[in-house]
């Protein structure tokens, strides 16, 4: 059992990462590339109407441009139809009033996260360590304790010693049943049945018996899924714990919540948005949005695929989107009851971003790191979102699960004020004046509905997770929802469209 905590997620600034002009010219470069892609692909998109192809793909994300690039790379034609108007999908750049950048969507990477990091090096995207000096805040019971993160205990937040006991006792036992969870297919796990018949929140409930033991563990599971436990399958728990690792290496809950050797370990310089423009800017014309896709027919031995704007004829199709938005496509011939009930059982779980921007990164000076833990508020978890060479500071902060779902009506001036007010609570009271504020609210957007990941009640994975990357004739699924590691992640992602590759390509 590590001394490390189950909630050791910081988020990032870098020392020694690149100079101020750099940074900048980073940030210009991210602004005029997607513009670059947007515009050229639109202007193709207009002229042509009709295209043949050898695939046509359903989304312009990490999985549908990963897909595309080894497919060209096999001499293959694609056509990869984007609803949106910009690429990325889960993964944006938000532009701030003092002309940077700050992540909107997926934003970190960690060890054994090799394909991300392998297709943004291929790409020219730095990456630069997350920011971990300075002490985490505990916010619980109204009080608030700062604690060091590099301790006796490393960074587990202060709570009583038998909280500390039973969590420990819960994350070694969580670990030791994902080890016995095939990444491949969790349903065959010998105690599947067993596990897949509870709720996380009803195993939490006979383990984590002490109280402030329970309040880590919840708090570990919705900065993780954006989701209560209660909404949440233990087997689907399990299967995510051993996803987070690579053919070598086991997943463990540590490495899914620590910053340093853990999920939260880098962020990307200019933005993790970067990534897929500059894949997109490699596949040029290839890539079609503002094209969300409305029907996918089968017509003799092609494929009819019709989108806004734009029909293309295929041999394949990988449809390469979130599974509750491939169920709003209208397929003819229908999809298999397996695979239709199986995206009617997949909801995405729900989160939102907020971004604080200040002229320095205040909590600094106060021997903070942006880092909070609490027990209360919109927002239960904070991070350091500052760039690089902190020219200017920027609090981030999830709002996930019951507290997004409760703002999903609010305005944006509502949310903002819920916000701040959280952030003071935590920071005092030069929190309260940001020089602008940023919001992300995944549920209201119209092509992903939520967000990080589409999550499985109990019963799902055993009854219906065989159709989860089972083709319907030519038709293929990609998305980090299929990855057999690191599902939920750009990483997964990644390897969900070097997977859909092989496969079609084994098919054609």
């Amino acid at each position: 059992m590590s001394r490390r905590s189950l909630l050791g997620r910081t988020a990032a600034v870098a020392a020694g990462a690149t100079a101020v002009t750099a940074a900048a010219a980073g940030t210009a470069a991210v602004a005029a590339g997607a513009t670059a892609v947007t515009a050229a692909a639109a202007g193709t998109a207009a002229a042509a109407a009709t295209r043949d192809v050898d695939v046509a793909i359903v989304g312009g994300g990490l999985a549908g441009l990963t897909a595309a690039r080894d497919l060209v790379a096999a001499g293959r034609t694609v056509a990869v139809l984007e609803a949106r108007d910009r690429v990325g999908g889960r993964v944006v750049n938000l532009p701030l009033a003092n002309g940077g950048v700050t992540e909107g969507g997926g934003e970190f990477i960690g060890p054994t996260q090799d394909r991300i990091k392998a297709l943004a090096d291929s790409l020219g995207v730095a990456t630069f360590a997350t920011y971990n000096t300075g002490k985490n805040l505990l916010y619980k019971d109204g009080k608030k304790t700062p604690y060091a993160t590099d301790g006796l205990l490393g960074s587990v937040p202060p709570v009583d010693v038998a909280g500390l006991a039973n969590a420990a006792i819960v994350q070694a036992s969580l670990d030791d049943m994902a080890k016995q969870v095939p990444v491949d297919a969790p349903w065959t796990a010998a105690k599947a049945a067993e596990w897949d018949k509870q709720t996380f929140e009803s195993w939490l409930n006979a383990n984590a018996v002490v109280p402030s033991a329970k309040f880590l563990l919840d708090v570990a599971c919705t900065s993780i899924f954006s989701a209560e436990p209660r909404e949440l399958s233990l087997l689907f728990v399990l299967f995510y714990i051993a996803a987070a690792g690579n053919a070598s290496t086991p997943g463990t809950l540590e490495r899914l919540t620590e910053t340093a050797n853990g999920a939260q370990e880098l962020r990307f310089v200019g933005g993790s948005q970067l990534v897929p423009i500059k894949l997109a800017a490699t596949l040029g014309d290839r890539v079609v949005p503002n094209a969300p896709v409305r029907t996918i027919t089968r017509s003799g031995g092609k494929y009819v695929v019709t989108a806004d704007g734009i029909t293309v004829t295929a041999r394949r199709v990988v449809v390469a989107v979130p599974p509750p938005l491939a169920a709003r496509i209208r397929y003819d011939p229908l999809l298999p009851a397996a695979r239709d009930q199986l995206t009617q059982r997949l909801p995405m779980a729900s989160v939102g971003k907020a971004i604080a921007i200040y002229d320095t990164p205040f909590w600094r000076a106060d021997g903070l790191n942006g880092q909070v833990v609490s027990d209360t508020g919109v927002i239960s978890s904070t991070f350091d979102n500052s760039p690089p060479d902190a020219s200017y500071g920027a609090l981030m902060g999830f709002i996930e699960a019951d507290e997004a779902r409760k703002l999903d009506a609010a305005s944006e001036a509502e949310v903002r004020a819920a916000v701040l007010k959280d952030y003071v609570t935590y920071f005092g009271e030069k929190a309260a004046s940001p020089s602008s504020f940023v919001l992300q609210r995944w549920n209201n957007e119209a092509y992903t509905r939520g967000g990080p990941v589409s999550i499985a009640a109990p019963g799902v994975l055993t009854q219906y997770g065989p159709a989860l990357r089972e083709p319907v004739g030519g038709i293929h699924w990609a998305g980090t929802e299929t990855s057999v590691h690191w599902m939920g992640f750009m990483d997964g992602a990644v390897r969900s469209g070097e997977r859909v590759a092989k496969e079609v390509l084994a098919a054609l």
